[in-house]
């Protein structure tokens, strides 16, 4: 019977989640005594006692750097805390979408996640940590202000220091603690979720015409959680090549790269693709719940291009032709790409911030059956969270069904209902009071209304303002409001230009500015470079955000 010990601790003020939970620099967390515990306490304090006592958690990461060590952490904490059961992945390896499912699968009561998704990784790069409750999404905002308000007047920390869990072996630990029992079960890190894809898409069906087709595969992890998943799947169910997955062992520093799935951080897959040796590509982020799809000879999908493909395609998949589908959503900075689709099918449209947690009510309350996020996100209800292997079966699925290439399936789309030329063009690290400042003079045109019927000109081309806001979302289920969610300019032919502060980074500011026009199927532009059709709008964005003057740089970090 090991026992508990009370470790005293001083609060800290800066644990305050963001989009997904707390991302800072790794060396915050091994620096500042207690800074880890703190945060997992907050956590587990922020859980109702009697939900706590007895209850079960899911926990899992990334592979990022410190992630094994604060899995020890957790397992001390939770055994100490009344928690009576954890659900850890060997190893500690679980991708985000598979902890969702493993929350659902088993109805715990919510797991922990150890990853900055996107960001990089390793001793001088980020860590983070993540609370999803017991639908398998990410907490919402009651539960991260909670988590929050207690981090900020934190006094001690429970803990059992006794313990040890072997995190590599597959098994069951069970332990006295306290008078109760407690056990760590540790499970392999794919097997769940395979069985989950296997009930959502035909793999015999994907496998049969990827041989048939003699289709050539490439999954780029960039040394992510999602290597072994796409090991399993692509190789060990689709019956791919080995070469057919690359970058797929999880490594500590991601290799040193950025596991950001976009043009510029995965170019070694987009030069790949271009060399036209391969029909299909798809890369990853760190933790498995983004994705970039990438045709041959190097066909970019643009995130709400795929979006609007699978929603006008779900019939493709098995899943949507067993469970009907009841609606779509898209975060706002999102192109209006899928707006269309759910026009033509007659469904309901949400359009919600940024931020996957605003999709789980409406999942939940059996409103939209598939959504997705501009920042490469994609999902529907078979969990709670973006699902990057998802995404890229679900397209596997599109064209075994419809028997053309990516390029062809999006081309004939647009043809169908028109076009979203759409570009986001993202600052990172960029001193953050100038992003202040920058952010505070869009809010004063709000305010003042100074642009709405004036006329803006760029690159020749023209532009009435009929609406200037800071958008704010009444959530339809729980009426909960989330306001200034980013600065929208909407010109009279619709297009839209779009600017707010990423919560996704870990130092200094991320502005993000989005740029959206829609193209009509009967247009001469129809499939001409997305650079060359927006570069009007992009003039007029950068003139009225001041964005170069105001924060010193004169071109993004990326483009998307």
């Amino acid at each position: 019977n090991m026992s508990i010990v009370s470790v005293p601790t001083s609060a800290y003020a800066d644990q305050k989640p963001g989009t997904s939970g707390l991302r800072k620099n790794t060396q915050v967390y091994l620096t500042q005594k207690h800074y880890t515990e703190n945060f997992i306490q907050s956590i587990l304090l922020s859980i109702d006692e009697n939900e706590r006592k007895g209850s079960t958690l899911v926990v899992g990461g990334d592979g990022r750097y410190y992630m094994k060590d604060v899995v020890q952490i957790i397992i001390k904490m939770a055994a100490a805390n009344g928690v009576a059961k954890l659900v850890v992945g060997q190893n500690g390896i679980l991708s985000t979408p598979a902890v969702s499912c493993l929350i659902r699968k088993y109805s715990a009561t919510g797991g922990i996640i150890l990853t900055a998704s996107h960001n990089p990784g390793g001793p001088n790069a980020d860590f983070g940590i993540k609370y999803n409750t017991s639908n398998g999404g990410p907490a919402p905002s009651s539960v991260t202000d909670k988590i929050f308000t207690i981090s900020k007047s934190l006094e001690s920390f429970q803990t059992c220091p006794d313990i040890e869990v072997d995190i590599s072996s597959i098994g069951s630990n069970a332990f006295k603690v306290g008078g109760s029992d407690f056990t760590v079960d540790v499970v392999c890190s794919v097997k769940d979720y395979v069985e989950m894809m296997k009930e959502i898409f035909d793999f015999e069906s994907i496998k049969s015409y990827v041989t048939s087709k003699n289709l050539k595969l490439c999954f780029d992890s960039l040394h992510g959680v999602m290597g072994p998943y796409a090991d399993k799947i692509v190789c060990g169910e689709l019956g791919a090549d080995a070469s057919s997955i690359v970058h797929s062992i999880p490594l500590e520093d991601f290799g040193g790269g950025h596991p950001d799935p976009n043009l510029t951080y995965a170019k070694a897959l987009m030069d790949k693709m271009k060399k036209g040796e391969h029909d299909f590509g798809v890369a990853f982020d760190g933790d498995g719940d983004r994705n970039m799809i990438i045709g041959k000879n190097g066909f970019f999908v643009s995130p709400c291009d795929s979006l609007a493909v699978i929603a006008a395609n779900h019939e493709a998949i098995p899943y949507f032709r067993k469970h009907k589908v009841s609606g779509f959503a898209r975060s706002m900075p999102t192109s209006a790409a899928v707006d269309h689709v759910a026009k033509g099918f007659g469904m309901e449209m949400f359009e919600t911030p940024t931020g996957w947690k605003f999709f789980g009510n409406l999942m939940d309350a059996g409103k939209i059956s598939l959504c997705g996020e501009e920042s490469f996100g994609t999902g529907s209800d078979h969990i709670r969270e973006k699902d990057g292997m998802w995404a890229a079966l679900a397209w596997l699925s599109i064209l075994s069904h419809r028997k053309m290439s990516a390029e062809e399936v999006i081309i004939d789309h647009w043809k169908k209902y028109g076009r979203n030329c759409f570009t986001r063009y993202d600052y990172e690290q960029v001193d953050s009071e100038a992003a202040g400042k920058m952010m505070k003079s869009l809010e004063q045109m709000t305010e003042d209304q100074s642009l709405v019927g004036s006329t803006q000109s760029g690159a020749g081309k023209t532009y009435t303002v009929q609406l200037m806001d800071n958008y704010r979302y009444t959530d339809p289920i729980d009426k909960s409001i989330a306001e200034k969610q980013g600065i929208r300019i909407i010109f009279s032919d619709g297009s839209r230009l779009v600017f707010r502060l990423s919560g996704t980074g870990s130092s200094g500011a991320t502005v993000r500015m989005y740029v959206d026009s829609y193209v009509s199927s009967d247009d001469a532009t129809l499939e001409a470079p997305v650079a060359d059709v927006l570069c009007p709008l992009v003039e007029i964005a950068l003139k009225i955000s001041q964005i170069p003057e105001l924060t010193g740089r004169t071109s993004p970090t990326v483009i998307t």
